[in-house]
């Protein structure tokens, strides 16, 4: 392995714990830091996402400009040791691929998923906010869950049972990186 951070992926669907693992295993490493995938703007890359996963797919259609960025800057840094990711496409990016390590997918289901995506996005909003949500998932937005387990899944290294909490997740994470696993 090269000098500097480990890359370290955490990917899963939305409200499958990404954010909330990688802050906690961010917080575990004290020689870490941590970059989100949603925090930036991919200006070069699908605006619809349901047209996007309907027409195949393509990851490399994202172009990741911003975040490559930022990331190259933490692998310079001589002090970090971990760079972990709340990243959503695994090795499926051409580009992104090159820099990562080890991706980990937290398995959640899409039942749990869905319930935690309401309550984070909507706590502030209105009952049919969240109906027109839902009726949108059903609808068309369950593909690109499904999308995510079809492909992003079976393209990571690890799988984790997302049921499980926080802590625990970050245990067995743990426990995977002393022994040294990735790419």
């Amino acid at each position: 392995m090269m000098a500097g951070p480990r890359v370290i992926a955490i990917t899963s669907v939305s409200g499958g714990g990404k954010t909330t693992i990688t802050e906690e295993l961010k917080h575990s490493f004290l020689d870490s830091r941590a970059l989100h995938f949603d925090d930036y703007d991919y200006e070069q890359s699908p605006k619809d996402l349901i047209e996007w996963v309907e027409a195949g797919a393509d990851y490399d259609q994202w172009k990741l400009t911003p975040l490559i960025a930022d990331m190259k800057q933490v692998l310079n840094d001589e002090k970090t040791s971990y760079l972990w990711l709340d990243y959503p496409f695994a090795y499926q990016n051409k580009e992104m691929a090159n820099f990562l390590d080890l991706v980990i997918y937290i398995d959640t289901p899409l039942d749990i998923a869905m319930a935690r995506r309401v309550i984070r996005d909507y706590a502030d909003h209105s009952l049919s906010d969240v109906f027109t949500d839902l009726t949108f998932y059903i609808e068309r937005g369950r593909i690109g869950y499904l999308e995510m387990e079809k492909t992003i899944k079976t393209d990571s290294d690890v799988v984790i049972n997302g049921t499980y909490s926080p802590a625990v997740i970050a245990e067995e994470i743990k426990r995977y990186i002393r022994r040294g696993k990735g790419r």
